[in-house]
This record gives structure tokens, sequence and C-alpha cells, in this order.
């Protein structure tokens, strides 16, 4: 069982992206921890056209998630796992702030729950780095906003996921390169 199942197991929404990297999984859980918006100029446009301030693009990705309502939920050697609640269909202000043990157990009628993981695993000398995201809507409103919400930011969102895996790709190979020179 993964870490992300502990936290939210059933769900309305599922998004799934992963990449193959010549590196350890340690080294491309460092360069996933170390990313940042720096490395990912197209999800900053994308999140710019979202109408979000981004963070600095020298602040570590999971802190700027943090620093925008996101929990760490839960962390292993070859997981973490974030998680968020929200009403993810309004523009701004849309993240309820909560603790991580409120996670689990919150249900209040008109919120959707978000967790999303970065997870490795090894195989055959290599590491598949995966994020999956899922989302869960705590009523039927929630649930029809955010299906019309997601129709339209899901491509987008696809697209920052598979940037991302890009960039922590890249900069796996790189650290992995130069620890061996």
């Amino acid at each position: 069982m993964i870490l992300l199942d502990r936290f939210l197991p059933r769900y309305d929404v599922r998004e799934f992206h992963s990449i193959a990297i010549d590196a350890p999984p340690e080294a491309v859980m460092d360069a996933a921890r170390r990313l940042t918006l720096r490395d990912l100029p197209l999800s900053r446009l994308l999140i710019a056209i979202r109408g979000l301030r981004a963070e600095r693009a020298d602040v570590p990705l999971l802190d700027g998630f943090q620093r925008r309502g996101f929990m760490l939920l839960g962390e292993a050697r070859d997981e973490l796992v974030l998680g968020v609640v929200g009403r993810f269909w309004h523009p701004r202000d849309n993240v309820r702030p909560s603790r991580p043990e409120e996670f689990v157990p919150f249900a209040e009628p008109g919120f959707a729950k978000g967790a999303m993981n970065f997870r490795v695993v090894a195989e055959g000398g290599r590491t598949v780095f995966s994020t999956e995201t899922r989302v869960l809507t705590t009523d039927g409103g929630a649930r029809r906003r955010f299906r019309a919400y997601w129709l339209f930011v899901r491509p987008g969102s696809g697209v920052i996921r598979r940037d991302l895996l890009r960039a922590v790709k890249a900069a796996s190979v790189r650290s992995t390169s130069s620890t061996v020179e």
C-alpha cells in the first residue's frame, strides 16, 4: 500500500504521471525536494495564466505549496504526501486552512480534499518517479462544481506535472553525473 492510500483511498478524480530516470531513488527524491519554479518556466507561465501569483522562483516548490495552504500529510523514504482542503473552483482564497490531523475526517459540505504524492520506486537499475493527485469532494454540489472546474484546468494540470517530472529527471541526472566525475 502506498502512503497516499492512508490519506485519500477514495476519490472522485485521479491524475497520475511517471517518468523513468537513470539515477538512484535517493537522488531523485532529493531533486524533487530541491525543485523550484525557476526549474519550471512552462509551469510558471500556466500559473500566471490561472491568475495566481507564483512564489519566488528560487523557493523550493514544496515550501511554496505549504505556504499556499498545502500541508505535509506524510513522509517516508520513498514517498511524500501533501494535502489541501478548499473550494478549488473559486479563483481566489480557495484554500481552507487545516491541520494534517483534520484532513482524513474532514467532511464539511461544499468542499474538496486534494492529496498529491511524489514517489520513487527502484525498477531494474532505474528509478520510476511519479506524482499522483487525487481529489474527493464532500457532497454532490461540490462534486458538480469541481468537475466543471476540472474540465477546464485538467489539461494545464497535466502539463505542469509532466514539466515537473522532466525537471526532476534533469536535476537527478545532473547531480548523479557530477558525483561520478
